[in-house]
């Protein structure tokens, strides 16, 4: 599902359990929300994913509201090197902030 700023600006209250920040190739991030039992991507109004230049990025975008966790999410890509064997491999991720329960 995806979800636009101003949507979530507009949200009675809104909590982020997780903020992902999704590595996409180095150059590039995408913001995954965990919002109680839904898993959002951060959007446009035409529904395409908001891209942003750098994680330090989002989290300025997403400054404003409360985020329990923030991790930085690096996918492996191992397991897509031409000959090698399909395999589920986890991706790498650094927690970069976290709230006392």
């Amino acid at each position: 599902m995806r979800i636009t700023l101003e949507e979530l600006r507009n949200a009675p209250d809104p909590v982020i359990d997780l903020l992902e920040i999704i590595s996409l190739e180095g150059q590039h991030y995408m913001a995954r929300l965990n919002i109680g039992d839904k898993i959002l991507l951060l959007s446009d109004k035409q529904g395409i994913t908001s891209l942003f230049r750098g994680a330090w990025q989002i989290q300025d975008t997403l400054a404003s509201f409360a985020i329990r966790e923030t991790q930085i999410v690096h996918p492996s890509a191992y397991h897509e090197m031409v000959g090698m064997e399909p395999s589920d491999i986890e991706p790498m991720r650094i927690r970069v902030q976290r709230q006392k329960p």
